[in-house]
């Protein structure tokens, strides 16, 4: 399902930016899909830090055979030893029950995050151990659709800026300079970005 804002975004910065249009010409056909459910997509995004794409998946899909539910509940039940044996690390293994604490007893208030600003909506997630701002942020665009997340730290996105408008390495400053003329839109002019690196969008 295509986010409802996405075709008047695509319009605005086609007509301030000839850049960008053109990487939105290349793509006619493909939008932003939301990921699911939100403990779902945040465990998944633990289980897949600084680990390739295939590796996340074959992890993922042990545990998802371990936890078929993939409810906060049940992975409280789960010893930490199973979770290892997963193919997580123990590290990844202690976030991953953070997480489901966190959601178990309400620590995270997912009920008030539609509610909520991206900042607020950011410093309730990085109460969880495992979870920064990078993650937290594709969450925002990922999961809860918000329109103007502009994730400056993020490394594809700055090498498709770099390509795309600077032919050379600049600044998170500078990104953040070029970021603020897409505003409102930025999760959008980001996810074409993306795109102009890999056609294929990446589950986060």
């Amino acid at each position: 399902m295509k986010p409802e804002y996405w075709d008047r975004a695509k319009r605005s910065l086609a007509r301030r930016d000839p850049v960008m249009a053109r990487i939105i010409r290349r793509h006619p056909r493909v939008h932003l899909a939301p990921r699911g459910e939100p403990f779902h997509t945040l465990a998944r995004a633990i289980v897949g830090q600084q680990i390739s794409v295939k590796a996340a998946q074959s992890v993922w899909n042990r545990f998802a055979v371990l936890v078929p539910a993939l409810e906060p509940k049940q992975v409280l039940q789960v010893k930490r030893t199973d979770l290892r044996a997963c193919g997580l690390s123990a590290r990844k293994a202690e976030y991953i029950s953070d997480l489901a604490l966190r959601f178990a007893d309400g620590a995270v208030q997912v009920h008030r995050w539609p509610q909520m600003s991206d900042e607020e909506v950011i410093a309730d997630l990085v109460q969880v151990r495992g979870i920064g701002r990078w993650t937290a942020e594709m969450f925002l665009i990922f999961n809860l659709l918000r329109p103007d997340v502009f994730p400056v730290d993020d490394l594809g996105l700055r090498k498709a800026v770099r390509l795309a408008y600077f032919k050379r390495d600049v600044s998170a400053k500078t990104v953040a300079r070029l970021g603020a003329t897409w505003s409102p839109w930025r999760s959008v002019a980001t996810w074409y970005l993306w795109r102009s690196l890999d056609p294929l969008p990446v589950e986060y």
